[in-house]
């Protein structure tokens, strides 16, 4: 049985969270008993097998209950990132049809934002504190039994994914009202394949509401392991707490690696890391150079693996295979990766880049759109998510970029993930962004932004540089034109590059002038 209640018989006492910045600590004993706590307040809320709530809060001591609460409870729970705007959460909250609405007191002035927003949700509730129109969670959950309910199910996660073309998607998984301890087949292939078990120490230094963060801080509770939180990542922070708490488990993504590459070698060097077994990574591409210093540095433990929300498909590679396949993120070991032609009909031999579809994977839908739902399969029920890449004659999978970001210049097809990996390398670089902005004679022209370590260097000079350092690496047609400097290029906190945000910025002021210069083209 995959489920923490295992653990809270046999181990009842043993940490099964550990809230770095907060202190607190919750034995399994503890975890059982608050989410059978909040199941009953669910219950008693007339939430039933398949409706719908959303969690919005930071890494607070309530999440992981909450969530273990809706997971035994049969719901569906939506959880949200805590930089969006009011209007952004509306929309994902009305959207996903949530009845209850859970936040906490460090975002008290949005949620008074949102208080009349919100038409369907029936119970408005906040941990450590409340204001008027909110319920104490804390208050309302002390009053119910620490049994458990008597109709347990199986409930699932319906997170959307990250809206890097407008609006984003709630994504609807396959499994719901399953008996408890019934887990998607991605689960039991990750148990096995980062052998997680009741010895687990898993570090978890980003975001719970992103699904790779949650999903695994969840799997190390079903296996009966102990999840450290942190509730902001820092590099000495993370090297820090490997040596406190003799992690044997870890998550990342490729700008912590960066940070962390970027420490003093007496800051890299004064840790004890021996415990650290296994370090995953995924969520964003990581550039070969940096992927090979953290090998040299950590040993051959970093374990890749590609899959989106959509969790239509998964691959995975070893640090030992890596070395074979750099770049590769890959072979599948949930779905069968496949790479087809623009049609999305037609499969690719090894070697040739296409569309990235998985066959036979678990199925998903998109939350009130089956127009898009259509859209991701084809005609053989291959599912797509919007990336582009090759596989090799092995089967590992190479990824490009994602077909929304690709830049087409004179007929010529520009991935600017190869670009931002080349850029990255700059000694003087920390952050990178590259992306298409108008041309009138090739239609479009590759631009970056880039973050500087000092902005004081920002200028025509170091620009001049970037690109003269890019034209050693890559072709000039791949290299950028020109470069803008900004304080700090806009990420969200899984790692995944805010694209649209910059390149809305330039296509904007494109728009405006070439509408100003037709109006004054125009006869009077």
């Amino acid at each position: 049985m995959l489920h923490p209640r295992k653990y809270a018989l046999q181990t009842p006492e043993k940490l099964a969270c550990i809230l770095e910045l907060d202190g607190e600590r919750v034995n399994y004993r503890q975890l059982e008993e608050r989410a059978n706590r909040c199941a009953h307040l669910f219950r008693d809320l007339g939430l039933g097998t398949g409706d719908h709530i959303a969690i919005f809060m930071e890494n607070h001591p309530r999440f992981l209950e909450v969530a273990w609460a809706a997971q035994r409870a049969g719901l569906y729970y939506t959880t949200i990132s805590v930089h969006l705007t009011a209007s952004e959460v509306e929309y994902i909250v009305n959207d996903c049809d949530a009845k209850l609405f859970l936040t906490s007191q460090v975002k008290a002035d949005l949620a008074a934002d949102l208080r009349n927003r919100m038409p369907n949700v029936h119970t408005r509730l906040m941990a450590s504190g409340t204001i008027p129109g909110f319920d104490s969670y804390e208050e309302r959950a002390a009053k119910y039994p620490t049994r458990p309910i008597a109709d347990e199910l199986e409930g699932q996660s319906m997170l959307y994914s990250s809206g890097t073309k407008g609006r984003p998607k709630g994504v609807v998984p396959p499994i719901l009202g399953s008996p408890i301890g019934t887990v998607h087949p991605a689960v039991a292939y990750a148990v096995d394949f980062y052998r997680m078990n009741t010895e687990t120490v898993y570090l978890s230094p980003a975001p719970l509401y992103h699904a790779a963060p949650l999903n695994t801080c969840m799997l190390t509770h079903r296996v009966g392991g102990t999840v450290i939180v942190m509730e902001h990542f820092d590099p000495l922070g993370a090297l820090s707490l490997i040596q406190k708490y003799q992690v044997t488990h870890s998550q990342w993504v490729p700008t912590m690696f960066i940070r962390m590459l970027k420490l003093p070698q007496e800051d890299k060097t004064r840790f004890d890391l021996s415990s650290h077994k296994v370090a995953i990574h995924a969520a964003a591409p990581c550039p070969i150079p940096v992927k090979e210093q953290m090998i040299r540095w950590w040993g051959p433990i970093l374990f890749e693996f590609y899959g989106a929300t959509e969790a239509n498909g998964i691959t995975a590679i070893t640090s030992g295979e890596w070395l074979r396949h750099k770049g590769s993120v890959g072979r599948s070991l949930v779905g069968q990766a496949r790479i087809m032609d623009e049609t999305g009909e037609n499969e690719l031999p090894p070697g040739e880049i296409g569309s990235v579809y998985f066959a036979n994977g678990p199925t998903f839908e998109y939350h009130k759109d089956s127009k898009k739902t259509r859209e991701s399969r084809n005609s053989k029920g291959w599912s797509a998510v919007g990336d582009i890449g090759f596989l090799d004659k092995e089967g590992y999978l190479y990824l490009t970029d994602r077909k929304a970001d690709m830049i087409i210049s004179g007929g010529v097809n520009i991935y600017p993930q190869e670009t931002e990996n080349i850029l990255i390398l700059h000694p003087k670089v920390t952050d990178v962004a590259v992306f298409g902005i108008p041309n009138e004679e090739y239609g479009e022209e590759v631009k970056a932004v880039v973050q500087p370590d000092n902005m004081a260097e920002a200028g025509p000079e170091f620009e001049q540089e970037l690109i003269a350092f890019c034209q050693k690496h890559l072709a000039k047609i791949k290299c950028p034109r020109s470069i803008d400097f900004e304080k700090e290029i806009p990420r969200y906190p899984t790692g995944k590059l805010f694209k649209r945000l910059l390149k809305d910025r330039y296509w904007s002021a494109y728009k405006t002038v070439s509408s100003s210069v037709l109006k004054k083209s125009q006869p009077t």
